[in-house]
């Protein structure tokens, strides 16, 4: 039952839910108070306001990220480049349970927010650099399977890049060919680095600070 989840919870899953499908700006406090099944009285003994609430959620997305998607996905295999795509694969998974129509929560957000939202922004970039972190983790258990010269922070960010973008765009689509489209050419790209210097040996070239 809905009144068996603690009040502060019951209000961060419908935040939850409502922003994805509505947007931030879409969702009226209403709505949330209708959603979450409490008074405004409840809602402001826990949160001060909806932006508020923004950020509590936005801290359960980064608190979230490795249980729930990660270690899931690392838990298929160990080669770290399959370990990449097992994440996306999961991104695959939920396009298709939606009939197309999942968007990432965190890349409506960063849309959305006002950019002088900067508390808001800065938990979004630290939620992206959450999984940035996580393909960068798997880069670095390969790296000497890769070109000495290899950024393993541009590539990882690289990969996050195909994955938010191939989601908009089956979004916008209707299909998930969008989605396959840019991973299969992600595919190539790791091929083609893991060709290129496969037996490439030592430590990776990190940028100099500017002088």
């Amino acid at each position: 039952m809905k009144n068996e989840v603690p009040t502060r919870e019951r209000l961060i899953e419908s935040a939850r839910y409502l922003f994805w499908e509505r947007g931030f700006a879409g969702t009226s406090m209403a709505d949330l108070l209708a959603h979450a099944d409490v008074n405004s009285g409840s809602f402001y003994h826990f949160f001060e306001s909806k932006e508020a609430l923004l950020r509590a959620l936005l801290d359960v997305y980064l608190h979230a990220l490795r249980p729930v998607i990660v270690n899931p996905a690392f838990a298929k295999t160990d080669d770290p480049v399959e370990r990449i795509f097992a994440i996306l694969a999961g991104c695959r998974e939920r396009i298709l349970q939606t009939d197309c129509q999942y968007g990432c929560p965190l890349g409506r957000l960063a849309l959305e927010i006002d950019p002088e939202n900067r508390p808001a922004h800065k938990l979004i970039a630290e939620n992206f650099q959450g999984w940035i972190g996580a393909v960068r983790e798997c880069l670095e258990q390969m790296q000497d399977r890769l070109p000495r010269d290899t950024d393993p922070d541009a590539l990882a960010t690289y990969v996050l890049a195909v994955m938010e973008g191939g989601v908009m765009l089956s979004r916008s689509y209707g299909s998930v060919e969008p989605f396959d489209r840019a991973v299969k050419q992600l595919h190539q790209h790791f091929r083609l680095l893991l060709a290129g210097d496969s037996g490439a040996k030592g430590r990776w070239s990190r940028r100099k600070a500017a002088k």
